[in-house]
């Protein structure tokens, strides 16, 4: 798939926010297909998951069975007529093959076509979401909550709500397709939009988004940044957050006022509805780099049950009580993987970052190119060794039941960046910003902030999900542009316990025949025959 080429721009944004208008699962479908929608004012074509954006929101209980076909009903090849869908934050225990990355462990689903994900949460519960894989179409739309609820959630009673209602989606919105941005310019959006509303400059005065509560009750909220580029300030006039999940990690409760919060990251959290029945802006403040985007910052309502119909007249707080990722603990610690000292993992891998005049990004040297064949396919095949898997240098092969140390410098142009892995949390070691190393009760997340200039960040994780993971920058810009690795973990193991469904080994032949290419030649007995049982 050809890539964009970019500027780096960190880009601008302002915040809306309204009610999901539906929730389906955990046996479902998704159904995406090209739309005509107006979510600022502006009418423009998407790329939407059941007819919304943002799509429906997928939940289910905490050990349940999700069977989620997506059916491909899109004929734009402006937006892409291909599509994949990733489970963002799921694990995929036993089911890499269902992950979703294009050329990573599957080949898109082509139009006319469908693929069932087939998929058990066994040991996960909390905030999620689902977006497109395959090069930048999740910023033309393809994007939605996924949910799974704990029925022995050990902070039920800190909060009296959590449902469809309290689930915030934040998301940036373009006027000019993901595919036809200059090449060479940043991608600038014009809007910022939660669950589906927003407005623009110079455009219509389009419905603020609405959240209602009702005094004296505690609501648990659900801020997912579904952004492609923006990182926000979040804040809620007079209101404090208080912090008891971080993508799918229990902490204790730990009170803020202010989030920053990067894009791919999710945190639950307490507001207690006990200030005077009134209206409270809700607010962001984006990472506005030079982009020149004047959007503007109040952008959604809380409104109290009895408070009047109207545009709230809040101030803004004037002391920030800044959520720092370092001062969050586990509510039930789990210590980091390896020896608690610095050097003390099995294997170590420092991860060199670099852009290129051509706004080309690089790990180790290496900018990733999605190979003709899915990795995945490639680790079946059996038919190369390790140091030949595609694409060259973006695979880093990673022994079984290891404790993996990763060190991740800042400063990177064009950031904050938020990294995020596949088929694992991590131990957040070191976080941005901090001196110290926390060992023995490390926060665990999927998306962490490599931070900036002078700082650096070091995560561990242990190698007990055999599979081709994808570890990249959730700026899309920036991974349509190479800022990514695939981590070959356990390849041995993964030819082994590996049982993708007979209709994921009919995806690539498809893809092959509408695009008239020849990749799966050498690789056609994987196709054929999976490996037997161990």
């Amino acid at each position: 798939m050809a890539r964009r080429r970019f500027s780096s721009l960190a880009c601008a944004l302002a915040l809306g926010m309204t009610v999901l208008g539906t929730s389906v699962g955990p046996i479902t479908e998704l159904h995406i297909s090209d739309s005509h929608i107006s979510l600022d004012g502006y009418r423009r074509p998407a790329v939407v998951a059941s007819g919304t954006f943002p799509g429906p929101i997928l939940k289910g209980n905490k050990g349940d069975q999700f069977v989620v076909t997506v059916v491909n009903h899109l004929t734009d090849p402006e937006m892409l007529t291909d599509t994949t869908i990733h489970w963002h934050g799921i694990e995929q225990k036993g089911f890499n093959w269902a992950d979703g990355p294009a050329f990573v462990t599957q080949c898109p689903i082509t139009t006319g076509d469908s693929f069932q994900y087939n998929f058990t949460v066994a040991h996960q519960a909390g905030t999620f979401w689902y977006h497109s894989h395959l090069a930048t179409q999740s910023c033309d739309g393809l994007r939605g909550p996924f949910i799974v609820y704990d029925p022995h959630d050990p902070h039920k009673q800190l909060y009296d709500v959590d449902n469809d209602y309290t689930v915030i989606t934040l998301a940036e919105w373009y006027h000019t397709l993901s595919r036809h941005q200059p090449i060479g310019t940043p991608p600038i959006p014009d809007a910022t939009v939660i669950n589906g509303l927003g407005r623009y400059k110079g455009g219509p005065a389009s419905d603020l988004s609405v959240i209602h509560v009702e005094y004296g009750k505690r609501y648990r909220m659900r801020l997912i940044a579904m952004s492609c580029d923006p990182t926000f300030m979040f804040s809620i006039d007079n209101h404090d957050m208080t912090i008891i999940e971080v993508e799918g990690t229990n902490v204790k409760p730990h009170t803020i006022n202010q989030i920053q919060i990067l894009p791919g990251q999710r945190y639950s959290f307490v507001l207690n509805a006990k200030q005077p029945i009134d209206n409270y802006w809700i607010r962001a403040t984006p990472n506005l780099g030079n982009s020149g985007f004047e959007g503007g910052i109040n952008s959604a309502i809380l409104r109290y049950r009895g408070a009047r119909k109207a545009e709230p007249k809040s101030t803004q707080q004037r002391r920030w009580n800044l959520l720092r990722e370092s001062d969050l603990r586990p509510l039930n610690p789990v210590p980091a993987p390896g020896k608690p000292r610095r050097g003390g993992a099995d294997v170590s891998h420092y991860l060199a970052m670099s852009v290129d005049v051509e706004a080309l990004f690089y790990i180790n040297n290496a900018t990733f190119t999605p190979p003709n064949v899915p990795v995945l396919l490639q680790m079946l095949s059996g038919a190369r060794p390790a140091q030949d898997l595609l694409p060259h240098g973006s695979v880093i092969p990673l022994p079984r039941d290891a404790a993996v140390e990763v060190t991740l410098p800042g400063g990177l142009v064009a950031g904050p960046h938020p990294f995020h892995m596949h088929g694992h949390t991590f131990a957040v070691v070191r976080s941005a910003g901090s001196n110290t190393s926390n060992y023995d009760n490390p926060l665990w997340r999927d998306t962490v902030n490599i931070g900036g200039e002078g700082e650096s960040v070091t995560i561990r994780f242990q190698t007990d999900n055999p599979g081709p993971w994808l570890f990249h920058c959730h700026i899309d810009w920036h991974l349509d542009l190479g800022l990514a690795v695939v981590f070959a973990e356990d390849i041995r193991g993964t030819i082994q316990s590996t049982r993708p469904s007979e209709e994921w080994t009919t995806l690539c032949p498809k893809y092959n025949n509408v695009h008239n290419g020849k990749p799966l030649e050498r690789l056609k007995h994987a196709i054929v025959k999976l490996p037997d049982s161990p």
